[in-house]
């Protein structure tokens, strides 16, 4: 599934500005890994990762949404056309991470959807933010979303094991990995818990030496 030509021109330029959203948002997610690595004694990111859909996978979500392939319903109805993934040593830190996105001014949070409380049937465990970036161009403002996705590093190697076994089987995997990935995924949330658990002592034991 693609784009038609002049409809391919139009997408391209949609993206550069979805790419000037990606590159705001960045920054300033940049400056805040920066001010708790210099100004506190924990850090709830390990590192920061943006990701841009292409012409491609954006034709082909708007064909599964029975859509029309053009920029103008890309722009309407896909909101994930940039993202960001921020990894964070603990699940605890996810929550931190929301609270400082809610409080910024200059960040418009559109959705939220609680996949760390409330696992996707399938074991799918992270938190998603669709947010709203002022950009300035041309002499006007436009806001544009920006799609956040917070995950510990035991989350996203499960969500990486389980895409690549979708890719794999197109979709349509066989139950016994579905379940498989379940009890995986149930494994990694325990073991999340518990690596926080032994910070935590850790933590305890050098405040008190």
């Amino acid at each position: 599934m693609r784009f038609e030509q002049g409809e391919f021109v139009k997408i391209k330029r949609l993206i550069l500005v979805y790419e000037w959203a990606q590159k705001t948002l960045l920054t300033k997610l940049s400056i805040i890994n920066e001010e708790f690595s210099h100004f506190h004694d924990t850090n709830p990111i390990s590192y920061i990762k943006g990701r841009m859909k292409s012409p491609e996978s954006i034709a082909q979500k708007l064909h599964n949404l029975h859509l029309d392939v053009n920029a103008e319903n890309a722009k309407q109805y896909i909101k994930d056309i940039a993202g960001i993934r921020i990894i964070c040593p603990f699940a605890k830190d996810i929550t931190q991470l929301v609270e400082i996105l809610r409080s910024m001014k200059d960040v418009n949070i559109l959705e939220e959807k609680d996949y760390v409380r409330n696992p996707k049937p399938s074991g799918y465990r992270s938190y998603h933010i669709i947010s709203e970036i002022p950009i300035f161009y041309a002499g006007k403002a436009e806001n544009v979303t920006v799609e956040l996705q917070i995950r510990t590093e035991a989350m996203n190697f499960w969500s990486t094991l389980e895409h690549n076994v979708r890719y794999k089987y197109k979709n349509h995997i066989p139950q016994h990995l579905c379940d498989e990935l379940v009890v995986c995924a149930d494994k990694i949330a325990e073991l999340d818990y518990r690596m926080f658990l032994i910070h935590e002592i850790i933590s305890l034991i050098n405040k008190d030496s």
